[in-house]
């Protein structure tokens, strides 16, 4: 009994010598700044400005319903008082019933164009996530970390930033990719979109 428990312990003492002499593994670690990333990235930059032009064409169609009822509003003050108090209540609804249409048709912009862009953006960081997977792997990389505004490394020396890398290899991956964009530019979609609003109503 004696003779095994001491062979047991020269084998673990043998197994630890051997573990303290293999030299450790140096793991290869960067991190991107995912914030400056999104910046600087071109297709993030081009989704940015495709929904800020549509935000904008789709704004100038409802401003034009909105001019037309402030001034459908401000000639209510003015013909209240001539045209009796029945008037003004048939009026009066008729005006409020308006602005709700006119508030949810914002509204509906709004959710509308956040929609589309989040799901863009859903599908841009998806596959700029599988992108940096696939670099780490190629590169050796154990460890990949994100910064940014959602922060999980509180410090990193400068050298292990590869974000400049990222972003120009994604930058040149994307400006190679042939542009499959719709044959209708964004006023043209504006406007049906404000339409298939207008019909909502």
């Amino acid at each position: 009994m004696k003779k095994s428990i001491v062979i047991i312990a020269l084998a673990l003492s043998v197994i630890a010598c051997d573990n303290k002499s293999a030299p450790a593994k140096e793991i290869k670690t960067a991190y991107v700044d995912t914030s400056k990333l999104l910046e600087e990235y071109a297709e993030a930059k081009d989704i940015e400005s495709k929904y800020k032009a549509k935000s904008v064409e789709m704004g100038r169609e409802l401003e034009a319903e909105v001019a037309r009822f402030k001034s459908d509003a401000a000639n209510f003050q003015k013909n209240a008082q001539a045209n009796g108090q029945a008037w003004a209540q048939e009026n009066g609804a008729k005006l409020q019933k308006r602005e709700q249409e006119l508030s949810y048709a914002q509204q509906a912009m709004l959710q509308q164009l956040q929609q589309e862009s989040g799901v863009e953006m859903d599908t841009l960081v998806k596959n700029v996530k599988k992108f940096i997977k696939g670099y780490g792997k190629e590169k050796g990389y154990g460890y990949i970390y994100g910064t940014g505004e959602a922060v999980s490394i509180l410090y990193a020396e400068d050298k292990y930033d590869i974000t400049k890398e990222i972003v120009k290899i994604l930058n040149d991956k994307y400006k190679a990719t042939p542009k499959t964009e719709d044959k209708t530019d964004a006023k043209a979609e504006a406007k049906k979109e404000i339409e298939a609003l207008k019909k909502k109503k």
